[in-house]
């Protein structure tokens, strides 16, 4: 059972806590239990509460006539709204998909965002963005592990039968490797650059997480690629990053290799030799069809 702060609640609902304190006394929307030092606190229950209530009231309804409405009324009402383009209540209904490791409400939001704004858009202005906020809830303890990892693998699974849909591209086109080095399982990055590449039209040959490197250089002499992908968000001893990299420039230094992820972003100083820093999808567009 979880245990919410004020500022825990701030961080998940996006309702300041200032806002929180005159929704409690005016419409005794919820009932903070209190420590032996007077500090609030929240149960989950609370915290479920707010989010369909902050959802509400960001879609137009105002706050006190959602302090009339059954928990029941306002779950439906959160059930059945369009979200229309506000950014901000797709995020209010993912964290709440995440809190309630509600799979229904995950998979419905994410198609009206794909539906909306496309499958490249809903990764890089929803997924990616949401990805690092509850990443920010897991360090500070405002969500477990277990939430986390409950929402990336829905991800995970939407972006794979999203890349399922598409037609496996012509060898001729020319073949481009994609992998994370050995000891990396971050996939989410990775294989958003498949969905990117194959949309293009290139054939990827997708290798996955935690590859080993004679594995890699064996499957480069294979196909011979007109170029390399990968991401790295895992923390590598001193060095260990730099080399590995620099390794494979040695092996082959015309072959391109594209690195994105926040070790990359980290060390991009010690890396720029050795890799083309992956800022945004625009930075693929550098790999071409063959002709």
């Amino acid at each position: 059972m979880g245990e919410y702060k004020i500022k825990d609640l701030e961080q998940l609902t996006g309702v300041k806590a200032h806002t929180l304190r005159i929704w409690e006394k005016r419409y005794g929307i919820i009932a903070p239990q209190r420590t032996t030092t007077a500090i609030r606190t929240y149960s989950d229950e609370d915290l479920r509460r707010l989010l369909c209530i902050s959802i509400l009231n960001k879609s137009g309804y105002k706050i006190s006539r959602i302090a009339d409405m059954s928990i029941d009324k306002i779950n439906d009402l959160v059930d059945d709204l369009n979200m229309g383009s506000d950014a901000t209540l797709y995020f209010e209904k993912l964290l709440y998909a995440l809190v309630e490791f509600d799979e229904n409400l995950f998979q419905s939001t994410i198609n009206q965002l794909i539906a909306e704004f496309g499958v490249p858009r809903t990764f890089t202005e929803f997924f990616i963005p949401f990805l690092n906020r509850i990443g920010v809830m897991w360090v500070t303890g405002s969500i477990n592990p277990a939430q986390e990892h409950f929402i990336t693998n829905l991800i995970r699974q939407k972006l794979i039968a999203e890349i399922n849909l598409l037609e496996v591209p012509k060898m001729s086109n020319g073949v481009v490797i994609l992998f994370l080095p050995e000891s990396e399982w971050h996939e989410l990055g990775l294989l958003f650059y498949h969905y990117v590449l194959r949309n293009k039209g290139m054939y990827t040959v997708y290798l996955g997480q935690s590859l080993p490197y004679d594995s890699l250089i064996e499957t480069i002499h294979k196909f011979e690629p007109i170029a390399l992908v990968t991401s790295v968000l895992s923390h590598y001893e001193d060095k260990a990053l730099i080399n590995y990299f620099q390794q494979i420039k040695e092996k082959f230094p015309e072959l391109p290799l594209f690195a994105g992820g926040y070790q990359i972003d980290q060390q991009i100083d010690k890396l720029s030799s050795f890799v083309i820093r992956i800022q945004s999808i625009e930075t693929l567009d550098q790999i071409e069809i063959q002709a």
